[in-house]
């Protein structure tokens, strides 16, 4: 399958489906799959609308929506009425998915395909298996797409708005492991990290971290004279939200995030998956 250029594999792998429901956050990924499969074959977009979604994430699929003319579900995933989400365990991602998952499938049941791709295999993902157990297929990873290849076929369709857009996971992520999960909270973190990116546009990395002890800034490409400014804006909005601002540091990956031992999941994917 290698020897075919990304976009040719990837469209030979939607070929094989009459139509699909592609669940989609936002995202370069899922909204560069929705593009190609609307080229092809018939598709429903499914965007679920939650206080762990970032706003600007929801604005963008009802304009890509509105200007290439697809079909737009806007749905609740109800994450927040599972006590088991909100508990905010280490495989949160797993509820709130499998949450996801079940709504789109009592909305339609045509075939769920998600923006998985070949590198989200690496990492830990409870999600994926939430994917397994509702029978979602990953176009992506069935192609061997990487995330520099989606950046690429973005990039070639013209798609300037989303081709380099930073990775941008649910704002739960910023919660530390075990902290509850409340809207608040989300609140509160998109609306530092829109402050903070409207201060550095060009702001590669942007977390707002909810640790036990209060609330850590990262940032990455962002230059170090404008740390010192932007942890006095940070600080003062967590002073009058009544919460500790302990500084700013460099981002780090899934710093928030407790990892869970349990991640044997990705093999049993891989192969299950014929990756």
């Amino acid at each position: 399958m290698t020897k075919y250029k990304p976009l040719e594999r990837l469209r030979e792998i939607l070929a094989r489906h009459k139509r699909l429901a592609i669940a989609v956050s936002g995202g370069v990924d899922s909204l560069t799959l929705a593009h190609v499969a609307h080229d092809l074959i018939d598709v429903r977009i499914l965007h679920a609308v939650s206080p762990a979604v970032p706003p600007v994430a929801t604005a963008r699929v009802a304009d890509h929506g509105r200007r290439f003319g697809w079909d737009v579900r806007m749905i609740e995933a109800r994450e927040f009425e599972d006590p088991q989400y909100l508990r905010n365990p280490a495989n949160r991602c797993f509820f709130c998915k499998s949450n996801l998952y079940a709504r789109i499938s009592a909305f339609t049941d045509w075939q769920i395909a998600s923006g998985a791709n070949l590198d989200d295999l690496s990492d830990y993902r409870p999600g994926l298996v939430a994917a397994k157990d509702h029978g979602v297929v990953h176009p992506f990873v069935e192609a061997e797409i990487s995330k520099k290849d989606l950046r690429q076929i973005a990039s070639e369709r013209g798609l300037a708005d989303i081709a380099e857009l930073p990775a941008q996971p649910c704002l739960a992520s910023r919660i530390s492991t075990g902290i509850p999960v409340t809207a608040e909270d989300l609140a509160f973190v998109d609306s530092v990290e829109a402050e903070v990116r409207g201060f550095s546009p060009s702001a590669e990395g942007v977390r707002c971290r909810i640790l036990n002890d209060g609330v850590v800034l990262e940032l990455a490409g962002v230059r170090q004279s404008e740390w010192e400014e932007l942890g006095r804006i940070v600080g003062e909005r967590a002073s009058v939200s009544g919460r500790d601002f302990l500084g700013v540091r460099p981002y780090s990956r899934g710093s928030a995030f407790e990892r869970s031992a349990e991640d044997s999941f990705l093999s049993s994917f891989a192969t299950d998956s014929g990756v």
